[in-house]
């Protein structure tokens, strides 16, 4: 049976990834939809001591008003064969606002609203990367998608 992903759908899925030990995306966002990420674990298979993973959100930054921005969520810093687990729950817009309707830092409603409505060509996605490629991760997402389209 096929998975409805139509407008007004909201679903739960899951995607898992072995030997992550570069800048590897996990959820890659779709304009108007919004993904709320439920867990995500990375069990660390091989590392250099000094070495860690990031969990980041690469999307708009309301405070600079700019494309493609770094956030980090947290720092995996776990010894092989340990499992970081990720389970506070947190949501993110499929695609960036148009920048032509922001003014730079977020100080207005309309700018909040162009932010939800979601109508640049950009895409947000959540990634997970390492210090170098001696580092590395098996890392399984589980997330809400919900098509608002």
């Amino acid at each position: 049976m096929a998975i409805a992903r139509g407008a007004g759908t909201e679903i739960i899925r899951s995607a898992s990834f072995e030997s992550v030990n570069t800048a590897t995306k996990l959820i890659i966002g779709v304009q108007h939809h919004i993904y709320t990420v439920l867990s995500l674990t990375a069990t660390c298979i091989g590392r250099n001591a000094s070495e860690k993973g990031y969990i980041m959100l690469i999307g708009w930054d309301a405070m600079g008003g700019l494309s493609a921005g770094d956030h980090y969520i947290s720092d995996i810093n776990n010894s092989i064969r340990e499992t970081f687990v990720w389970n506070d729950k947190f949501s993110f817009n499929g695609f960036e606002p148009l920048a032509s309707a922001m003014s730079g830092t977020l100080s207005t409603v309309a700018e909040q609203d162009a932010i939800a409505d979601q109508g640049s060509e950009v895409s947000q996605y959540l990634q997970l990367t390492t210090d170098s490629g001696s580092t590395w991760y098996d890392v399984t997402v589980t997330y809400i998608d919900q098509n608002n389209a």
